[in-house]
């Protein structure tokens, strides 16, 4: 590997068992990490959750060819480069191999040299080509702790590079722990405040009055007057989680302060408001529970951050980046999905949306042994069931309690997110996790509830 800096990862995909051997033993001796795969069905899954920077692929395999894995890697991959081996040299085959996207091609057979040559060829355009996006989409790239290339939550995204020079404030919505706190931080971290303070108040968790005081401030014994958050100077980022929290006697204040903010009147504080909501803030102004003087000033600039559900391939990427983060953490050999467990992955409706899935993949990295996750390895809710697939064999009771452990597990045991899924109120879903014989403490096999946003 070159000067040992970096530690790239190889794909070898060859249906010979000696190519592929021989392969790995001489680019693990340059310090590559290299994975293999017998055929292009194989490649497929291992590409879908690993991080593969060049894929070596053979002309001819059973099955699918290499011409079309290379065909899949450049139209799909946009940060793996390929390169094609052969022992069928040919004109038209080297034609077809660059015409599809190879960056280099070599016959068998090559020595040792050619092929780590080749491969530092590939290896340097692919950096080459990754240092010039860096450079012309650093406006757009994904901010820091932000993951996802599907097109709903790239939206996202754009909204916040253009929300965080904004003056006004910034609303995110969206349902409970879909990361609405990481794009707060995001939106802050991109602002010309991003080396002020990044103050976060939860707003149901605090009583009336201290939040009054934190936010307003309050007379002393002095007769003189102690500054809240809104009124202290010095630059500062307000972000108010959950704002339909706050009482009607404190919406009002804080439209009054925004109001005096956008009047740039002397001795300002310079502070800016990030406001986040998991409810329907709409229906709370039509209830009269939220106050619509204070909706309209928030709703100018909003982000509707969208369910892990409806956010594709993301959620293999996601699973991707906490195995490697989990494996790293449990300090064991980094594993990967099999084909049935990525389709069980994607197919998943995510109740219980990023939390979950964190939750998840963490339980998996420190019970799991085997090199591959299979598909028995994950919850029972989130395999294929014979009983569930023949038909009503059961009973109503015995349904809802199959339904009721389902969604405890996909929150991760959090009964107040489990409850607000179901319909009812929490002392309802204590009643009926007692009726059905389960645990009030279930916690999803043994997985912690993680924060809601």
């Amino acid at each position: 590997m070159p000067d040992g800096k970096t530690r790239e990862c190889l794909l070898v995909v060859d249906d010979s068992a000696d190519t592929r051997e021989l392969l790995q033993r001489n680019l693990s001796s340059k310090g590559y990490e290299v994975l293999s795969a017998t055929d292009v069905d194989e490649a497929l899954s291992i590409l879908r959750s690993a991080a593969v920077d060049v894929v070596i692929t053979d002309l001819k395999m059973p099955g699918a060819s290499g011409l079309d894995l290379v065909r899949h890697v450049r139209e799909n991959l946009r940060q793996t480069e390929v390169m094609m081996i052969t022992g069928y040299p040919s004109i038209d085959g080297a034609v077809a191999a660059v015409k599809s996207g190879a960056e280099e091609y070599l016959t068998k057979p090559f020595t040792k040299e050619e092929l780590f040559a080749a491969v530092e060829r590939v290896i340097e355009k692919l950096n080459r080509r990754k240092g010039n996006q860096a450079h012309s989409n650093r406006q757009t790239s994904n901010p820091p702790g932000i993951i996802g290339e599907s097109e709903v939550m790239q939206k996202a995204i754009k909204a916040v590079h253009k929300f965080a020079t904004a003056s006004t404030p910034v609303l995110i919505v969206g349902e409970r722990s879909t990361g609405k706190d990481l794009l707060a931080q995001a939106i802050h971290c991109l602002s010309p405040r991003a080396s002020a303070s990044f103050i976060t108040i939860d707003c149901p968790s605090w009583p009336e009055k201290t939040l009054d005081s934190r936010l307003f401030g309050e007379p002393r014994a002095d007769s003189s007057r102690q500054k809240g958050l809104t009124q202290n100077a010095g630059s500062r980022t307000l972000y108010l989680k959950e704002i339909s929290g706050l009482t009607l006697e404190l919406q009002e204040k804080l439209t009054r302060a925004l109001e005096k903010r956008q009047s740039k009147s002397a001795n300002m504080a310079e502070w800016a408001l990030i406001a986040s909501s998991s409810g329907d803030l709409p229906a709370l102004v039509n209830n009269g529970r939220f106050r619509e003087e204070l909706f309209v000033r928030l709703s100018m600039n909003t982000i509707s951050v969208p369910p892990l559900r409806e956010r594709g391939n993301d959620v293999l990427i996601l699973a991707g980046h906490f195995l490697a983060k989990y494996s790293e953490e449990e300090g064991i050999k980094i594993a990967r999905f099999s084909e049935r467990a990525l389709q069980a992955l994607t197919s998943h409706s995510w109740p219980g949306n990023f939390g979950e899935l964190q939750n998840l993949i963490r339980q998996l990295a420190r019970t799991v042994v085997s090199s591959i996750i299979d598909i028995a390895d994950l919850p029972s809710h989130m395999r294929y069931s014979i009983l569930a697939a023949t038909g009503p064999t059961r009973s109503l009771a015995e349904m809802e309690a199959i339904h009721i452990r389902n969604v405890m597990a996909g929150v991760g045991g959090n009964k107040s997110r489990a409850a607000e899924i179901l319909g009812i109120n929490r002392k309802t879903l204590r009643q009926k996790l007692r009726q059905a014989g389960l645990p009030e403490s279930q916690s999803g096999g043994g997985q912690g509830a993680l924060p809601d946003e």
